[in-house]
C-alpha cells in the first residue's frame, strides 16, 4: 500500500512525526556539542573566558545566520528535502571530526554549514503538511517544538555526561551518532512528507521565480523584518544559557545532593525538561483565553516572552549579591528558579515566531523566511558572545541586571510597534 503525505496518525499527517523525530535527533547532536562547547574550550583547549565567550558567540551566530542562505538554495535550486539531505550528512561529519583537537575549527565550519542547510528546510516542510487555514496548523508546530526540546533534554544528561566524565570526544561522538539517526529517519520517512516547492513547479511546469510579491505580500515581509529585528535583542539574554550561565552553574553554584556532585552540563537539560511540562499548560491557557475572545496576538505574545525572560535574570540577582558577600556557592534552587522562568517566556516567543512566519511568507520564498527569522537567533547569538565578555569585568548583579534589561527592551520595542505591525500583518499582530 502506497503512503502519502494527506495519511493521519493521532489527527495530524504521519509526516509531522517524520519530521518531529527528524528534528529530535537533529536538536540533540547540536545541543549535546553546544552543552560541552564552552567547557571543552576553557579546559581542554586552555581558552580565557573572554576569547571562549567570543568564539562561542560568533559560532552560534553563524549557525543561525547560515539557514538564511539555506534557504535561499531551497527555494531557488536544491528543494527542501535534497537541502536537509546535503544539511544532515555535514553535521553527521562535523561531530565526528570534533574528535580531532587540531581539526576543531573546520570540525565547526562543517557544523555551520550543515545546520544551515538542515535547520529552515524541516521547519517549513512541517507548515507544508496542512492548508493554509488549517487550524492544526499551530498545534503541530508546538508538538515539533515538543520534539526538539526531547532531542535538547537528552542530550545535556547524555552527551554532557560522557564529555564531562569519560572524555570531550566521547561526548562529542555521542552528538554525531544522534545526528546521523535524525538522518536516518528523515530518509527512511521520505514517503510521508508533503512535495516541497520545487517539485510542486517541476510538476506544473511553473517558471521559477515567475510571480511577482503583491502589495499585501511586501507589507507583511516588511511587519515579519521589524519583529524578527526586534527579537534578536532576546536571543542575546536567551543565548547566555550555554555560556555565563552555564559558567555560573559550573563555578558558583553548589550541585551537591547529599554528598553527590550534580555534573554541571545537567543544568542544561532543565529548560528542555520545563518545556515538556508548560508546554500544556500555556497552549490550555490560550485555547481558555481563545474561548473568551482574550487571547493574546502572536506579537503580543511575543513581548510577554520577553517580559518573562527579563525575569528570569532578575531572579538570579539575589544569590549573585549573596556569592558577592561571602563567596560561598549558592543554592541550586535559583538556576531552577531562572529556567522556570526562562521557560515560559521561550514559549511565548519561539513556537509562536515560527508559526507565524509559516503562516505569514508567500509560500515560494517560505524557506527564505524562515531562514531570516533564525538569523534573528544569528544576531543574538553573535551579540550574546560580545556581552558574554563583561562576566568577568561586571559584578554578576550588574551583568544579571544588564541583560534583563536587554530582554525587556526588546518587549517595550514590540509593545510600541504593535499598531503599525496590525497594518503589516493583520489581526496576527493587534492587541
Amino acid at each position: 500500500m502506497t503512503n502519502s503525505p494527506t495519511d493521519t496518525l493521532w489527527g495530524h499527517p504521519k509526516g509531522l512525526y517524520v519530521l518531529f523525530f527528524t528534528e529530535m535527533w537533529e536538536r540533540f547532536s547540536y545541543y549535546g556539542m553546544r552543552t560541552l562547547l564552552i567547557y571543552y574550550m576553557i579546559k581542554q583547549l586552555l581558552y580565557s573566558q573572554a576569547d571562549a565567550s567570543q568564539i562561542y558567540g560568533l559560532y552560534t551566530g553563524l549557525v543561525y545566520l547560515t539557514p538564511f542562505f539555506g534557504g535561499l538554495l531551497a527555494d531557488r535550486m536544491l528543494g527542501q528535502r535534497k537541502t536537509v539531505i546535503i544539511g544532515g550528512v555535514l553535521m553527521a561529519v562535523g561531530h565526528f571530526v570534533m574528535a580531532f583537537e587540531a581539526l576543531f575549527f573546520p570540525a565547526l565550519a562543517l557544523l555551520i554549514l550543515g545546520n544551515g542547510a538542515f535547520k529552515p528546510n524541516v521547519s517549513t516542510q512541517v507548515g507544508a503538511l496542512y492548508p493554509p487555514d488549517d487550524p492544526r496548523r499551530d498545534r503541530a508546530f508546538s508538538i515539533f517544538y515538543v520534539g526538539i526540546n526531547i532531542g535538547s533534554f537528552l542530550s545535556p544528561l547524555i552527551c554532557g555526561t560522557l564529555g564531562e566524565v569519560y572524555g570531550w570526544h566521547y561526548g562529542f561522538g555521542a552528538a554525531g551518532v544522534g545526528m546521523v539517526l535524525g538522518l536516518g529517519i528523515y530518509l527512511w520517512g521520505q514517503q510521508f512528507l508533503a512535495p516541497d516547492l520545487l517539485m510542486k513547479k517541476a510538476e506544473s511546469s511553473e517558471p521559477a521565480g515567475s510571480q511577482a510579491l503583491a502589495s499585501h505580500e511586501k507589507e507583511r515581509i516588511w511587519g515579519l523584518l521589524a519583529i524578527c529585528l526586534v527579537t534578536s535583542l532576546f536571543w542575546i539574554a536567551y543565548e547566555q544559557q550555554g555560556n555565563t550561565i552555564a559558567l555560573w552553574a559550573d563555578a558558583d553554584t553548589d550541585r551537591h545532593i547529599f554528598g553527590w556532585e550534580m555534573p554541571a552540563t545537567w543544568f542544561q537539560a532543565l529548560n528542555p525538561a520545563f518545556i515538556f511540562l508548560f508546554t500544556p499548560v500555556i497552549t490550555a491557557l490560550w485555547a481558555w483565553q481563545a474561548r473568551r475572545g482574550w487571547e493574546p496576538s502572536s506579537a503580543t505574545k511575543m513581548a510577554i516572552g520577553c517580559f518573562l525572560l527579563g525575569a528570569a535574570y532578575l531572579v538570579l540577582i539575589p544569590p549573585a549579591d549573596e556569592y558577592a558577600a561571602d563567596g560561598i556557592p549558592v543554592s541550586m534552587f535559583w538556576l531552577i528558579g531562572f529556567n522556570w522562568v526562562l521557560t515560559i517566556g521561550e514559549l511565548y516567543l519561539s513556537p509562536v515566531g515560527l508559526s507565524l512566519v509559516s503562516k505569514l511568507a508567500p509560500v515560494r520564498m517560505v524557506s527564505m523566511m524562515m531562514g531570516i527569522w533564525f538569523m534573528t537567533s544569528a544576531i543574538g547569538n553573535y551579540a550574546a558572545g560580545y556581552v558574554g565578555q563583561l562576566w568577568e569585568l561586571m559584578p554578576k548583579e550588574g551583568f544579571f541586571l544588564l541583560v534583563a534589561g536587554i530582554s525587556g527592551l526588546a518587549g517595550v520595542i514590540i509593545l510600541l510597534l504593535l499598531r503599525p505591525l496590525k497594518r503589516a500583518i493583520g489581526a496576527h499582530a493587534g492587541a
